[in-house]
């Protein structure tokens, strides 16, 4: 017989690239999880997932026994949701995920507020950069930071964010002047790699009517945004940071903004929601006391 703790380890499986990536999730060893899932299918009798496959693939057995979990675990959810309210309290689990840096500086300490305000919940915090679309499906709250996904998610606006290029002082006293966007297909460009996005294309607007797109050659480039603001901080080259990231060191000096009238497009910091979890008493109150945080945003407050 199948049980409650049975469909949410497989619910973990079915929505994971890898036996690897569900270890990580569930945070155990790969073998405890190919122990566990062997255990499981010998017990049910059948074959769930098709080790064949390069990436974990589920067979016709293991797509019922996902696509079942998933309506009792949220019949499960909406009755100990309904107990809750009517107990006046919130419970349950909550899963968020949001962005490596953001997270650690903006969201993680609201989840530990969260958590000490309500004992009835348990809450998994996952920092990541996969995109949004990923995680979604796995978790009641995606921390996102730019434009929203598709449009049948449910998303909410948290908090203002700009794109600003910069660069240090010592490198934009050192190289030549940067008087138009033109100007820095000459200059060392630093970029962040993040999905499948060109980031040799940059695009800038001075107005809502007046935009420029330039061609640059990344000089340096990795896929963590706190990296590349460290090799701009060290005179390295131009980059396109975040206001959240950066305020601090405009204000202090420590980075100059490049072409103060231009901007990239901004990436304000929003709230994905999965459609099963958008109306939870716990999602709702955390969003709440997140956006209570949020508001004024810290960056603009630090910088003023």
């Amino acid at each position: 017989m199948l049980t409650s703790d049975d469909l949410a380890f497989f619910g973990v499986l079915a929505g994971s690239s890898s036996l690897a990536e569900s270890a990580r999730k569930l945070n155990v060893t790969p073998p405890a999880v190919t122990q566990r899932l062997r255990a499981l299918e010998a017990r049910l009798g059948v074959r769930l997932v098709d080790r064949s496959a390069r990436q974990l693939s589920l067979t016709d057995e293991g797509a019922l026994v996902a696509t079942h979990g998933l309506v009792v675990s949220d019949a499960l959810e909406s009755l100990t949701e309904a107990l809750a309210e009517r107990k006046g309290t919130v419970s349950g689990h909550l899963r968020i995920a949001a962005p490596h840096g953001f997270g650690r500086m903006h969201v993680a300490p609201v989840v530990g507020a969260f958590a000490r305000m309500h004992s009835g919940v348990t809450v998994a915090l996952e920092l990541s950069d996969y995109p949004a679309a990923r995680l979604i499906e796995t978790c009641d709250v995606v921390i996102h930071i730019g434009p929203p996904g598709a449009p049948s998610q449910i998303v909410t606006t948290l908090a203002p964010n700009r794109r600003i290029l910069c660069a240090s002082p010592r490198y934009v006293e050192a190289a030549s002047p940067i008087q138009t966007p033109a100007d820095l297909a000459r200059h060392r460009c630093l970029v962040v790699r993040e999905n499948d996005e060109d980031v040799t294309l940059w695009r800038l607007q001075r107005s809502r009517h007046e935009t420029a797109t330039v061609r640059i050659r990344p000089a340096m480039s990795s896929n963590d945004g706190a990296v590349v603001r460290d090799w701009a901080l060290g005179g390295l080259g131009v980059t396109i940071r975040s206001e959240w990231d950066v305020a601090g060191d405009l204000a202090s000096g420590r980075l100059r903004q490049v072409l103060p009238d231009w901007e990239a497009p901004a990436a304000d910091v929003v709230a994905m929601l999965g459609a099963r979890h958008g109306r939870t008493t716990r999602t709702t109150a955390f969003l709440a006391l997140l956006r209570q945080a949020l508001t004024p945003a810290p960056w603009r407050a630090a910088a003023g």
